[in-house]
């Protein structure tokens, strides 16, 4: 892709996700992420309902009337972006692929993290970190991501969550607001995410295709599997085949949700011919 392509495509995806995160995202996330305390603000008159607990004594002695201290929220988060570039989310077969679906779904956040005045850091994974961009604040930092989800070209296909997940154990070491997002097509990684859910408010986002939840009955087909390379002749005409491919799939899905939901973690789930808006808006009330 030419610097004239690139830039063409990531101004579109800007207009649309800014769109979207200034007149609907900003809020919702202010309200579903708090921040990590309370910090002093200011002292004003007691009023009466006020917490007494909170009555400035120092103060209230000097004016020889009741003040109480005001605290405000200490809004500045650290947000995290974990993304899947494995092979198999460069499928689609409606108008979107889900590698698209995952880059606006990343670009909407962090340009609600930005309104937040909140840093924003990326980690692009395979079965191996592929990129690492450590948090930072400011649109041209954002705009940085952008460009590297819409042309980043990752060196391996497979996919490894639990590596991932160890990898942000290693880097973030203070509490960050974590968005994962894949189709979540890989196994056992229920341990490392116990341990990481401690410490990070974690959400898995999984993006999937509904043509990838079951196999069309179409004789002999030559199937190319996206994460290992490896093609063969696949008899779709054949029951057990279209069932236990069935099982796979549904077995991944369960295992993410239940996992997910075991550790404390968020989960949404967004199929590419959905709104994702919606599907992210209902999470964000359902979490105040």
């Amino acid at each position: 892709m030419d610097t004239k392509e690139l830039l063409k495509k990531v101004r579109k995806i800007e207009i649309k996700t800014r769109r979207l995160s200034d007149h609907i995202f900003s809020g919702e996330y202010h309200t579903s992420f708090k921040g990590r305390g309370m910090t002093f603000s200011e002292v004003r008159q007691y009023q009466f309902g006020d917490d007494v607990r909170a009555i400035d004594w120092n103060v209230t002695a000097r004016y020889n009337e009741p003040f109480v201290k005001v605290f405000e929220e200490e809004r500045e988060l650290t947000m995290m972006l974990m993304v899947d570039v494995s092979g198999s989310e460069s499928f689609g077969s409606k108008n979107q692929f889900k590698d698209e679906i995952v880059t606006e779904i990343a670009a909407t956040m962090a340009f609600s993290a930005t309104q937040n005045n909140d840093k924003i850091g990326l980690v692009l994974f395979s079965d191996q970190i592929e990129l690492y961009i450590p948090p930072k604040k400011g649109k041209s930092h954002v705009l940085r991501i952008i460009r590297e989800l819409i042309e980043f070209k990752p060196k391996s296909n497979k996919t490894d969550i639990a590596q991932a997940l160890k990898f942000l154990s290693s880097v973030q070491k203070k509490k960050a607001i974590v968005f994962l997002i894949s189709d979540f097509m890989a196994p056992d990684y229920e341990f490392v995410l116990k341990i990481a859910s401690k410490k990070h408010d974690i959400t898995g986002i999984r993006v999937y295709d509904p043509r990838e939840e079951k196999l069309p009955n179409l004789g002999m087909v030559p199937m190319l599997d996206a994460e290992t390379g490896e093609q063969r002749l696949v008899n779709t005409g054949s029951k057990s085949v279209r069932t236990d491919y069935e099982k796979y799939y549904h077995d991944k899905v369960k295992y993410f949700k239940e996992t997910f939901s075991k550790c404390g973690a968020g989960v949404v789930n967004t199929r590419v011919d959905e709104s994702y808006v919606t599907k992210l808006l209902g999470y964000f009330k359902s979490r105040t």
